[in-house]
């Protein structure tokens, strides 16, 4: 690879949308059997269609960006809460313990006196 295109050897391009593209398809393809699911059915229609699946085997290999990164955001919310709490806690008592480092420290030294 060049600087600004200069001195490319090979065309190595990488299509990202390619994924979404066919996300849209799959969708598309889900909404159109939803419609004709819905359309009325004649005597014999249960000879046409295949017998019902699970949603979910239906939509397989789908994500849905959207609320997966609502949720991602959520947890990521959530974990920097928890953490920030952890370290307020640490640093509690580390500080309870430099106290009682300084009291037995003053102690000690009480004590080479005498």
């Amino acid at each position: 690879m060049g600087l600004f295109g200069f001195g490319k050897k090979g065309s190595d391009i990488v299509d990202l949308a390619e994924r979404y593209r066919k996300q849209k398809e799959r969708e598309e393809i889900a909404k159109t059997k939803q419609t004709e699911k819905s359309s009325p059915p004649g005597m014999f229609s249960f000879f046409d269609s295949p017998p019902k699946s699970n949603s979910a085997q239906d939509y397989e290999g789908v994500i849905d960006l959207s609320n997966n990164s609502d949720e991602k955001k959520k947890r990521f919310a959530k974990r920097l809460v928890d953490m920030t709490e952890k370290l307020e806690e640490l640093s509690n008592s580390i500080y309870h313990l430099q106290q009682r480092i300084e009291v037995l420290e003053k102690k000690a030294n009480l004590n080479r006196l005498d």
